[in-house]
């Protein structure tokens, strides 16, 4: 595969979304959310995204121009309106607001509506992070997965990040959908002809399958069973009860040119340690978690391969299919 530098990258697909008719702060906004993606090893939220986005355009899906604006203020909870745009605005707002709110508030809750795909979750709590403080973020997407003893699919596989700053060390930084596995695989395994194992996904009949094509057709299947699906149903609620968002089974999937609006939600937490127990406390205890985790060996803290990903793609740039590429350039 061709390798690229990321400054690069970031302008290819920024020019191909303002060609579009995205604004250029739009697309400033989403190039650099979809690159940090490659530079971190998740290219499934990468510039491959950048194709599903343009078409969303040209279909009416995602308004290019939009400003995302406060729809309502409440002190320590604010809800951002995407207005139907690209997500990426609408989340930056949402962040900077919730940062801002909880230094004067201790918490602060931030949310998202009438949003659309906003990329690798953990990408939007790197700022809340640098501001040594504790972020939590939610998202809803596209129905996915089935209600726990459903076989129809209800939500979407809405992934949770979380981030704990460190005294002087990279932040702890967890990320994770809630199916079994990523979309992706089941993609992958239909273009090879290969079969999936059992408990990935069901048939659009609600009958467990192992023929990726079928599982593409019915529903992901969440992890940890019932316990996968309730935790589903809580980021359903957070990112769409509060926000007004659209539930997962009221958007089109991503995946189709052709579609409503998705309108879905976004949900944030941000917490200053100092307004609890205090930054001293917050750090030490901190580090005596890692100490505790460090003492197995073979114990890899969470966000460590994306650091060393992201510094080896600072460095040497990033590998990106030749068709992506071409696909941007085009």
């Amino acid at each position: 595969m061709p390798k690229i530098a990321l400054d690069e990258l970031q302008q290819l697909a920024q020019a191909a979304l303002e060609r579009a008719g995205a604004s250029p702060v739009n697309a400033a906004s989403t190039a650099r959310a979809l690159v940090y993606a490659d530079s971190q090893g998740l290219s499934g939220h990468g510039v491959s995204r950048v194709a599903m986005y343009v078409s969303h355009i040209k279909h009416g899906r995602i308004e290019p121009k939009a400003e995302p604006w406060i729809g309502n203020d409440s002190g320590g909870a604010i809800v951002v309106d995407a207005a139907d745009g690209l997500a990426f605005p609408a989340c930056e707002l949402a962040i900077a607001m919730a940062i801002e709110r909880a230094r004067k508030h201790g918490i602060a809750f931030a949310g998202v509506t009438n949003s659309h795909h906003s990329g690798a979750a953990g990408y939007h709590l790197e700022a809340v992070g640098a501001a040594q403080m504790v972020g939590i973020g939610f998202t809803n997407s596209p129905y996915a997965m089935p209600a726990a003893g459903g076989k129809r699919p209800i939500f979407g596989t809405n992934p949770i990040a979380a981030i704990f700053p460190r005294a002087s060390a990279p932040a702890l930084l967890i990320d994770l959908s809630l199916s079994e596995v990523a979309r992706g695989k089941l993609m992958v395994a239909a273009k090879e002809g290969k079969p999936i194992p059992l408990g990935w996904a069901l048939d659009k009949d609600g009958n467990p399958t192992t023929d990726p094509k079928a599982g593409l057709e019915g529903s992901m299947l969440p992890m940890g069973g019932t316990k996968g699906a309730m935790l589903a149903m809580i980021v359903e609620l957070l990112c769409c009860a509060l926000t007004g968002a659209r539930m997962g089974f009221e958007a089109d999937s991503f995946f189709v040119d052709a579609g409503n609006k998705p309108r879905i939600g976004q949900a944030f937490i941000v917490i200053d340690p100092a307004a609890v127990a205090g930054r001293e406390v917050f750090f030490d205890r901190v580090e005596a978690l890692v100490a505790a985790m460090l003492q197995d060996e073979g114990v890899r803290l969470p966000g460590s391969r994306r650091y060393d990903l992201a510094k080896k793609a600072r460095d040497e740039g990033v590998e990106i299919p030749a068709a992506v590429l071409a696909s941007l350039k085009a």
